[in-house]
């Protein structure tokens, strides 16, 4: 698996980390050190050749590691805040998401296997690395995931434009907290397995925001960090 970026290198396990191709035209001495210090194999390429591997904001650093290792449900079940994507499609919002979870300590997430994002390079460097620090499970089918939950004492919380304000509510006890689709939304199916509906109120001409946005502001509030 590749990925690319200083603080994605700096955020991997050293012993998930194969090889990394640095541009020999401008070489980070700190990266350097940094690798020699734990034993990281590296090379010197032309910028040419990393270019040609990724086509994100890589930084002049290549990273080839092992793929990336998901969780079993079981790890995850003592959480107190469990996040669960609802076949989120779009790997920017998913790294941002990580992101906002490892900063507020939320130690799991969960998504489906078929029609969902998964944990590629894109959000390995929009969540700058973060992934190594946040337990992310795949699971084949989230309304019989979301029954195993509530069997273990977690409050079902689904994100949508219609719900109880979200600011009226008390977060206290086990939760978990799903956010839907991009485009359309939770599924009708996930949506009446929650417990609650909650909705952030839009004051402007714009009826819903970013994925990821609304998922920092809702784990905030939620994990009373706001």
């Amino acid at each position: 698996m590749l990925s690319y970026g200083k603080n994605v290198l700096l955020n991997t396990e050293p012993k998930t980390i194969k090889k990394v191709y640095l541009n020999k035209n401008k070489t980070d001495k700190n990266i350097i050190e940094y690798l020699e210090k734990e034993k990281i194999h590296y090379e010197l390429v032309p910028l040419e050749y990393i270019n040609k591997k990724c086509k994100g904001n890589h930084q002049g650093i290549l990273i080839e590691r092992d793929d990336y290792k998901y969780s079993s449900l079981e790890e995850i079940l003592n959480e107190e805040f469990i996040i669960i994507l609802d076949h989120l499609e779009d790997p920017h919002n998913f790294g941002a998401i990580i992101r906002t979870c490892e900063s507020a300590l939320i130690g799991g997430i969960i998504i489906p296997k078929d029609r969902s994002v998964s944990v590629n390079e894109t959000v390995m460097k929009t969540s700058v690395g973060t992934t190594e620090n946040v337990k992310i499970v795949k699971v084949t089918n989230l309304v019989e995931t979301i029954k195993k939950l509530k069997k273990e004492g977690y409050f079902i919380y689904g994100s949508d434009m219609i719900g109880t304000d979200y600011r009226q509510l008390d977060y206290s006890g086990k939760k978990v907290l799903i956010i839907g689709n991009e485009g359309k939304g939770i599924s009708n199916l996930v949506k009446k397995s929650c417990d609650e509906i909650i909705t952030i109120p839009m004051k402007g001409n714009v009826n819903s925001l970013n994925a990821s946005v609304a998922s920092a502001i809702l784990i905030y509030k939620m994990e009373d960090l706001s």
